[in-house]
């Protein structure tokens, strides 16, 4: 037995806001932003949604999509840089707002990496027996660490929360192999200052496309798989151009890469778990698919895996 997903569940806010909405807001244009990052809309939550209440949805509907219960989870891993509070943390907050037993529950802070940091974690759990089911959940409200004020990161952002269920599954099925990295020299690109969100948008950009497309790459090559065998990519959902020199560099096809950045925005954590929700949603995934995921962030960290759908 190893490691794979049982189920998995979304939730976005209803409040929708588009490129047209942000012409209003600032000196931007929609065509400007959707060239440049492959944007059209994003999900904003209102002053009353917490993070934790964004994960809490979520979690709810990928518990009910494995068929479990609540009392079935044996840990819970949250991967957000976007805590209600430093402490408690959102881990135990869902702990406790699930009923779950007293089970170990943790934050992952890894930035857009840490949905993949997060399955990789659970992974070890379930592979040494340790725990059964693991829930694991990327979500973020960046909306309250947005300054909307500047143009140049206002408009990549959204808020959305999307979690996993995760557990033993048939032999070659699960996570087949995986990469985890981080470089600290380059924190300075890509951070919260004070209460908002600094970026240096060309070193990121040129981070993102070396080490997106060098990391999907070799976790294929670890797991002794070719390009062919790759039915989709689900890459993080920064940047539209990013996307597609990953995309390029495994050398798949524009039709194989899963994209939802055009109606949900970059949503860090939560970005690569909503991307597969809506492709399981749409059909688009079968049993059997064999599925890569990286993702960057903050940190700098990355992280890439190789998934063969199914139970």
């Amino acid at each position: 037995m190893s490691a794979g997903i049982l189920g998995i569940g979304k939730y976005i806010p209803e409040r929708v806001l588009t490129n047209f909405d942000l012409e209003k807001m600032m000196d931007t244009s929609d065509e400007w932003i959707r060239t440049r990052t492959g944007i059209e809309e994003r999900r904003i939550a209102d002053d009353k949604t917490n993070t934790s209440d964004m994960a809490f949805m979520a979690a709810e509907k990928a518990i009910e999509n494995a068929g479990l219960k609540a009392s079935d989870i044996d840990m819970i891993l949250v991967a957000t840089v976007t805590p209600d509070q430093p402490f408690p943390t959102v881990a135990c907050m869902l702990q406790d707002r699930l009923g779950a037993r007293h089970i170990p529950a943790m934050d992952i802070s890894a930035a857009c990496s840490g949905f993949i940091y997060g399955m990789v974690t659970a992974k070890q759990f379930i592979d040494s027996g340790t725990y059964k089911h693991i829930l694991v959940v990327g979500v973020e409200k960046l909306s309250g660490i947005t300054n909307w004020e500047d143009r140049t990161t206002a408009v990549l952002f959204g808020d959305a929360a999307a979690a996993a269920v995760l557990g033993p599954v048939s032999e070659g099925r699960g996570i087949l192999s995986f990469e985890l990295g981080s470089d600290g020299s380059g924190g300075k690109n890509l951070y919260q200052d004070g209460n908002i969100i600094k970026m240096n948008g060309r070193e990121v950009f040129k981070f993102a496309v070396r080490q997106m497309g060098e990391s999907a790459v070799h976790v294929v090559e670890k797991a002794g798989l070719k390009k062919e065998d790759i039915d989709f990519l689900i890459p993080h959902q920064a940047n539209i151009r990013i996307m597609e020199a990953s995309r390029e560099r495994l050398g798949i096809p524009e039709e194989k890469m899963i994209k939802t950045i055009q109606k949900y925005g970059n949503t860090s954590a939560s970005s690569i778990p909503l991307a597969l929700t809506d492709a399981l949603e749409n059909g688009v995934v079968k049993d059997g698919d064999l599925i890569v995921m990286v993702g960057f962030g903050g940190g700098l960290t990355w992280g890439a895996l190789t998934l063969r759908w199914g139970k």
